[in-house]
């Protein structure tokens, strides 16, 4: 009976993961009749509608899920293997990338035939016309629709502070005042303009919790591990108009990584 239950242990952890090499699709010699082709030259094609409304600009910075092939169906890099979705500049990747990524919208799946001309030119490995699988999951610094003020939705606390929850969790334990925590977050002024983010830098923050703005040592240990937050913290709980930090009321979200 044991090793019955260790055999269906060990088959539903591999089964859990993602596999090794992605099999390419069937389409990626060439370009299939319904694909859609620009004037450039790519070639793309909606796999899955997206939940979105806005496509992203070149000078924006995108969240995405990618498996790339060469033509032959050889997989030579994807992001769903690492297990980790790749934030990037839109205007800092390959040419054909920067071109289909501004046809979707949040939550789309498309794939890209890429001639070598939009790609790496000949000049480095891959070579020739690659195919992507992309699917964008979200514009990190673009601002949000309720930038200016909280939603009618929007919970408040006595202080003055009032947030949203974007992403539920079921973790149960919240971080104390005294507690070091790691986030990734973005914040904007209330005209919509990026201030600092950790998701640009490409490294999440760790921090004594009591050690930064009332606003955030108020508002993070409302969260529990996983949860991600919208707040927008008034300018007394934030940088009170000190000459060093941003004016006004302050927007963040938040993602509470771990508590240490």
């Amino acid at each position: 009976m044991r090793s019955v239950f260790l055999a269906l242990f060990f088959a539903a952890t591999l089964a859990a993961q993602p596999p090794a090499v992605i099999p390419p699709p069937p389409d990626v010699a060439a370009p299939p009749k319904d694909a859609r082709k620009t004037s450039s030259g790519l070639a793309t094609k909606m796999i899955q509608p997206g939940t979105g409304k806005d496509h992203p600009a070149a000078t924006d910075l995108v969240t995405v899920n990618y498996t790339g092939w060469t033509t032959d169906g050889k997989m030579f890099d994807s992001s769903v293997i690492r297990g980790k979705p790749a934030t990037f500049p839109l205007n800092r990747v390959i040419t054909g990338w920067t071109e289909g990524l501004q046809l979707m919208v949040i939550g789309e799946k498309r794939r890209l035939w890429i001639p070598e001309a939009l790609a790496y030119k000949g000049q480095r490995d891959p070579k020739g016309m690659l195919v992507f699988d992309v699917e964008l999951l979200g514009l990190p610094t673009r601002a949000p629709a309720d930038v200016k003020m909280p939603p009618a939705d929007a919970k408040r606390t006595a202080s003055g502070l009032a947030y949203k929850v974007l992403q539920p969790a079921t973790g149960r334990a919240r971080p104390k005042a005294t507690d070091t925590v790691m986030v990734h977050y973005t914040g904007w002024t209330t005209d919509g303009k990026v201030f600092d983010s950790s998701v640009v830098n490409g490294q999440p923050a760790t921090f004594p919790l009591n050690g930064v703005i009332a606003g955030w040592t108020e508002g993070v240990q409302l969260m529990v591990e996983g949860e991600k937050t919208r707040f927008w913290i008034p300018e007394a709980l934030a940088y009170k108009g000190q000459a060093d930090g941003p004016k006004g009321m302050l927007v963040f979200d938040i993602e509470l990584l771990r508590i240490n």
